[in-house]
């Protein structure tokens, strides 16, 4: 009897326990009440936010995306002549220029040297023609030769055939302004600077029937920081050189021998060889200045 109350005793001690196991003890937290914090830190690490559809706004886009305008370079209000020169040496190395010139020609597109240093550049200031134009550009056919023709207006007006012939074989032709102007005396007056450029392309397309090249040799190689950056805003590169002598002066000529060794001597990469149509010893030297050329290593290019 005693032994059957003591089992008794103890099933309903464990009944007991049980129940305030389960009304206490026993409750299991919710899975989602202690995961979802860890989770979500995890998905904050490791899962990128996601992209926006293609037609969601998104706003303005960042500067670095946005279309890149060309820089505007403001017209420079400095009006100091100056005049081309260069330092020549002996070991066919690029000629010094001062370094107001070098400065002036890389804010404004001006060049001295031809893009290609294995090959060098004939070009030909023209003014008036002397005579000398046919066997400059036979020479030049002759040897398989392109150069770059500067020409002005007048020139155009009064040797149209030639310029077309120029054209036709495939040279070059610049532009070297209307009459010949000191440009930095007219660069304050841009309708004036506009005109002097525009007007030789108008003769030019005249009589050719196609565009001039985007090129210009500054008359006497005068320039200012205007004039440089009017002439780059109208489209066109100041074109300078690396070599010239004194061949313009009609009725005192260098002998023959003499231009070609100058020429020669004065070779380097790159080089913008200036000549003048009116030269009769310049003309007479071509055929073989452009082999001797040729015998350095140099091709020939136009500009």
């Amino acid at each position: 009897m005693a032994r059957r109350t003591r089992i008794l005793i103890g099933v309903v001690l464990v009944v007991a326990v049980a129940a305030l196991a389960f009304a206490f003890g026993s409750r299991v937290p919710d899975a989602d009440s202690t995961l979802e914090p860890r989770l979500g830190a995890i998905r904050e690490r490791t899962v990128p936010a996601p992209a926006p559809e293609p037609d969601e706004p998104r706003g303005p886009a960042p500067r670095e995306s946005s279309p890149v305008e060309p820089p505007v370079t403001p017209e420079p209000d400095d009006d100091t002549r100056y005049g081309w020169w260069y330092t020549a040496n002996s070991t066919h190395a690029v000629p010094a220029v001062p370094a107001a010139a070098s400065r002036l020609l890389a804010a404004y597109g001006g060049i001295y040297t031809g893009p290609d240093p294995g090959a060098v550049y004939l070009t030909v200031d023209q003014g008036y023609e002397n005579g000398n134009t046919p066997a400059i550009l036979d020479a030049l056919a002759r040897n398989g030769v392109k150069a770059t023709f500067f020409v002005t207006r007048s020139y155009i007006v009064n040797n149209p055939g030639l310029v077309r012939r120029m054209a036709d074989e495939g040279h070059v032709v610049g532009n070297h302004t209307a009459t010949h102007p000191s440009l930095p005396g007219i660069a304050t007056d841009r309708a004036a600077f506009t005109e002097e450029l525009e007007s030789t392309e108008r003769a030019y397309e005249e009589v050719t029937g196609g565009s001039m090249a985007p090129v210009m040799r500054p008359p006497m190689g005068e320039y200012s920081a205007r004039s440089l950056w009017l002439t780059q805003e109208l489209g066109y590169t100041s074109v300078f050189w690396g070599f010239a002598h004194r061949d313009w002066i009609v009725d005192d000529q260098p002998p023959v021998d003499v231009t070609i060794e100058r020429i020669l001597n004065g070779s380097h990469p790159g080089a913008i060889y200036l000549l003048h149509g009116v030269s009769s010893s310049d003309t007479q030297a071509l055929d073989a200045v452009i082999e001797g050329l040729r015998a350095q290593g140099y091709r020939f290019g136009v500009l």
